[in-house]
């Protein structure tokens, strides 16, 4: 009971600290609007939109956390955990999109070098950066668990390295008027977000499509139930992750005709204590009544007949 509460607490936590970077984007987002409509800054309300569109997948983020932890109910039966792996894909997703958007960007400016505005800018953009680095603190610690909040803080990791880009590229376009370095900063952090968002995202779309989990042995799991007295053989397997802490396994199991008890608890403390399995759904067969031509790995393709 101590232990839930503890969980308990330690989400309350998380969700504090993901709500007080939403709140800290959104504040630096008025103000940059504000900020723009006052000066005529088109760069600055430009920017105030890119900040908006962090603060929007702080939101999803947030969502998902508080979704993810309602218990399983008729309409999900495994829970709402997963939608967290469902707002990651939409996060980095949209990373993705905003990196494709910073290549078109970057070589268009190479292509017509523009006029980069003057000081207001850059100290825009160390403000920016100061934000984008006190969310970064707040979500650094989550994201480590978490796929979905890894998605949000690396919206703010590109941005940071945005407002670093733009203090570094403006500073040397206003001293020595190289405009060629606005381009080519852009094209780096673009390359950085797209670099990132493909090597992320497949973890989500891994979960999404039920996948064997990481880091499971598929074969190392197999001869370890094989091991387990009285199983002879074993079919038809799944193994899931469910969630990114919650792993999932059914088999149809072979015996010699032994206790079907004792198997049972022989394989489940395997599952469980070699590879971090929580729940599995195993269905007993004699040698004389197994599946013929069953698949070791997954089920048999059943086609509906056609006249």
């Amino acid at each position: 009971m101590a232990g839930h509460h503890h969980d308990h607490g330690a989400a309350e936590a998380g969700d504090r600290r993901v709500f007080w970077a939403i709140v800290v984007n959104l504040v630096l987002t008025t103000a940059q609007i504000i900020g723009g409509l006052v000066s005529g800054s088109l760069s600055l309300l430009a920017d105030a939109i890119h900040n908006l569109s962090d603060a929007m997948a702080l939101v999803i983020a947030f969502g998902a956390r508080r979704i993810a932890r309602r218990p399983a109910d008729r309409t999900m039966t495994w829970g709402y955990g997963r939608a967290e792996a469902v707002a990651a894909l939409i996060n980095y997703t949209t990373l993705i999109v905003i990196g494709a958007y910073l290549v078109y960007e970057g070589v268009m400016r190479l292509i017509e070098p523009q006029p980069v505005g003057g000081w207001i800018v850059v100290v825009v953009a160390g403000i920016a950066l100061a934000v984008d680095t006190a969310t970064a603190l707040l979500t650094y610690a989550l994201s480590k668990k978490s796929m979905n909040i890894r998605a949000a803080f690396l919206h703010n990791v590109a941005d940071a390295l945005g407002s670093i880009g733009v203090i570094v590229a403006g500073t040397l376009i206003i001293l020595y008027d190289w405009r060629i370095v606005d381009p080519i900063v852009t094209l780096l952090i673009a390359a950085y977000i797209l670099w990132q968002s493909f090597v992320e995202i497949g973890g989500s779309i891994r979960l999404l499509m039920m996948g064997t989990p990481e880091n499971i042995d598929m074969d190392a799991l197999l001869a370890a139930v094989r091991s387990v007295e009285g199983v002879e053989n074993l079919h038809h397997v799944h193994l899931w992750a469910v969630t990114e802490t919650t792993n999932a396994f059914e088999a149809h199991v072979v015996t010699g005709g032994g206790p079907d008890g004792e198997i049972l608890n022989g394989i489940r403390a395997v599952l469980t204590e070699r590879f971090d399995v929580v729940h599995a759904n195993l269905q007993f067969e004699t040698a004389d009544a197994a599946c013929e031509n069953a698949p070791t790995i997954g089920h048999s393709e059943r086609r509906p007949e056609t006249s």
